[in-house]
């Protein structure tokens, strides 16, 4: 524990009952625990704990037996950690446009892939819905169309652990849902992640392929590859104890929201993405959109102004379908005459947005942005 990095993690934690969970493994089991304690908080029958929201999403692929030659539907506005796992399978991801009052995946896009996919007689073998920032993606409609050509949904809320969509935790809405505990996230454990799914034998089996799928004989026996996938039992303690104050953290996290909102929101040529009708975003990261013609500067240049004032801020994700890893995969867009995903890539800024900012930091980049 002699990176600085980690101090944070325990200031809210149980030091005691994590230590249990390095010296007395057999009397408290924190893995089985702490699965059993998120799957109780978002209300779904079964989770099992990784080591990455990257890991959960492979380990959902291969549940759904996805190979080479598969296709799976992504959304393009989003890590590239929620696509990379298709490329494990060998499959061919098909990328999906944004729509521009949630930024996540376009159903009018993904109506268009799949009318066509249905025409070729090659429908995706499951689509990755992810609900980015902490901002639900329009679930409804998603699950309708996936449910009318019965493609499979792995629902991604890597950035959206304690966001409701509809009076519903975010995640638990498709086949497998999947959170990130990694680092700066709403609650972390340093690097780790959660498969969830009603299907408990799913995750039996998930679990069987995170512990290099063994088999059962009382030797080391293996009929197909597994992976070391598992989260530790003292990153699982860690789970535990930030589970705890993940209530408080999406309090927070609105206020901090909230500030920037009230201070900003009459500033010409700055926008917000705003929570839809009853959805409850986590606010995990303030996002805001730069008009250029009213600003006068884009958002490169701001960003580099920002830095000279000492504030750090980020670009958002750059869409999967413009990576030059994914050169020449298919893209569908939400809108004929342009990309809503490119556009709020090229107008994005992510601002500190920290659980710890204080109101006079927060101020800082409110004043250093006007």
């Amino acid at each position: 524990m002699a990176n600085s990095k980690m101090i944070p993690l325990l200031k809210e934690s149980n030091n005691k009952e994590i230590l249990n969970c390095i010296s007395s493994q057999e009397e408290v089991n924190c893995l089985i625990e702490f699965e059993k304690e998120i799957a109780s908080y978002v209300g779904v029958n079964g989770a099992l704990a990784v080591n990455s929201g990257t890991a959960a999403i492979h380990l959902a692929l291969m549940l759904l037996e996805v190979r080479a030659g598969d296709i799976i539907y992504c959304s393009t506005l989003t890590s590239i950690a929620s696509a990379n796992p298709i490329t494990y399978q060998g499959a061919q991801p098909v990328f999906i446009d944004s729509e521009p009052e949630t930024w996540n995946m376009s159903p009018r896009a993904l109506e268009k892939a799949l009318k066509d996919a249905a025409k070729n007689s090659k429908l995706p073998k499951a689509i990755i819905v992810v609900n980015l920032y902490g901002q639900c993606a329009k679930m409804d409609e998603i699950l309708k169309l996936c449910h009318f050509y019965q493609v499979p949904i792995i629902e991604d809320s890597s950035h959206a652990l304690g966001s409701m969509y509809k009076g519903k935790p975010s995640g638990t809405f498709g086949d497998f849902g999947v959170y990130s505990l990694g680092p700066r996230k709403i609650i972390s454990n340093s690097s780790g992640g959660v498969l969830l799914s009603n299907d408990s034998k799913y995750i039996e089996y998930a679990k069987h392929l995170a512990t290099q799928a063994r088999e059962s004989p009382p030797f080391y026996h293996h009929t197909r590859t597994g992976y070391s996938y598992i989260m530790s039992n003292i990153l699982a303690g860690i789970g535990q104890q930030q589970l705890l104050v993940l209530d408080k953290n999406v309090i927070l996290k609105q206020k901090v929201f909230n500030q920037y909102q009230e201070q900003l929101a009459n500033v010409d040529g700055i926008d917000f993405v705003y929570e839809q009708e009853d959805t409850l975003s986590n606010r995990w990261l303030t996002v805001i959109l730069i008009d250029e013609k009213l600003i006068g500067q884009n958002v490169y240049q701001i960003v580099l102004q920002l830095e000279k004032y000492g504030v750090e801020t980020s670009f958002i994700h750059k869409p999967l379908h413009l990576q030059p890893v994914f050169e020449g995969c298919k893209y569908y867009t939400h809108d004929d005459r342009e990309s809503v995903s490119t556009n709020l890539f090229q107008r994005g800024i992510c601002l500190p947005s920290s659980v710890d900012l204080t109101i006079e930091d927060q101020i800082k980049v409110i004043d250093s942005l006007k």
